[in-house]
């Protein structure tokens, strides 16, 4: 039997299983892709991710994980009626699959077990544990005394618990050979609602030149996106030689007031699957610091799951209030955001 079973190798899991591990906890983390998964991102480590990493990582990213240019100086963000708004900062660029394939392997590293190719079917908690239904290579059934719920987006497992349908964002970008007229060191993203439903976007990846909008509405997505590349050619003098890769991935849909489920019984949720998520996507400091949180609350009470939520809510209140003051700048940025204001 396992003290914790962790959900999801993403940053909230294997930052979760990596505390535990390390607090001598018996941790086994499951993820449903094999390793190195690949998650479709922006990429983007802000100063505050990297920081993370360093605090509960103990050491730098890889240059393994990176991609070029390795240096991110910050996003720059165009409202609704055309002003740009700068935003200078410290930043890595990575891919997410070498990313998250290195935050697993530290992870192991400190003594938790990693499983890939697993989905978890379901969970209930039975007379003070939780038996968790695996499928994988072989089809188990663990059990464990709590079970962090590290999904992201889709969430299959909290849904089956609690029954909620969440709203989602579709993304949609694509990978492309070409040029463009704007510094490859910075992520961009458009607000203009004539470009897309929610956001636009554009950064550089490998010399590749990423293009992608996002909407509320999947029908509309290929309306976006050409509109957001006659856009980019006539303003940024956008050429594009071949399309190498295009793809879609969704993203919850934050609503006003940033509502935080904590979790249930002896299962906590964190990052996205929780409701942890930052402005135009960034998840990767809100997963990682959450996945801290939830871990080190099960380790401080773990004969109480009460005081463990408890303890898991009171310590995300700072990462909340960060949250929606983020979500509160970009409300006053442009009116598609208005309502986060």
């Amino acid at each position: 039997m396992y003290d914790v079973i962790v959900v999801g190798a993403g940053p909230a899991g294997c930052t979760a299983a990596k505390v535990l591990a390390e607090k001598g906890r018996k941790v086994l983390l499951v993820e449903k892709f094999e390793m190195p998964r690949y998650k479709s991102c922006s990429g983007v480590l802000i100063k505050k991710s990297m920081e993370l990493v360093k605090r509960y990582f103990g050491e730098k990213v890889p240059e393994s994980a990176m991609c070029i240019p390795t240096e991110n100086r910050g996003m720059i963000f165009t409202n609704d009626a055309g002003r740009e708004y700068r935003f200078e900062q410290e930043g890595l660029n990575i891919w997410r699959s070498h990313f998250d394939g290195w935050l697993a392997e530290k992870a192991k590293e400190s003594g938790a077990e990693v499983r890939d190719g697993v989905a978890v079917l379901s969970c209930m908690e039975k007379g003070g544990i939780v038996e968790v239904c695996l499928h994988g290579e072989n089809n188990d059934t663990e059990s464990a005394g709590y079970v962090i719920d590290c999904e992201g987006v889709v969430g299959t497992l909290k849904r089956k618990l609690t029954g909620e349908v969440p709203g989602y964002i579709t993304t949609f970008q694509t990978f492309n050979e070409g040029s463009i007229e704007l510094d490859p060191h910075y992520f961009y993203a458009y607000l203009q609602p004539e470009l897309s439903e929610y956001d636009a976007w554009f950064n550089v990846k490998d010399k590749r030149l990423v293009l992608g909008v996002s909407v509320k509405d999947v029908d509309k997505v290929r309306h976006y996106y050409k509109r957001f590349i006659v856009y980019m050619e006539e303003n940024h003098h956008l050429k594009i030689s071949r399309q190498t890769k295009e793809e879609k991935w969704l993203m919850p849909h934050i609503r006003p007031g940033c509502r935080v489920d904590y979790g249930m019984g002896r299962i906590l949720f964190a990052g996205e699957v929780a409701g942890f998520l930052n402005p135009m996507g960034e998840g990767i400091s809100a997963g990682m610091e959450s996945g801290y949180c939830a871990a080190c609350a099960i380790a401080a009470h773990s004969d109480n799951p009460e005081a463990i939520r408890e303890a898991y809510r009171q310590s995300t209140e700072n990462l909340k209030s960060y949250m929606q003051r983020q979500w509160s700048l970009v409300g006053g940025m442009a009116g598609t955001f208005r309502e986060m204001e």
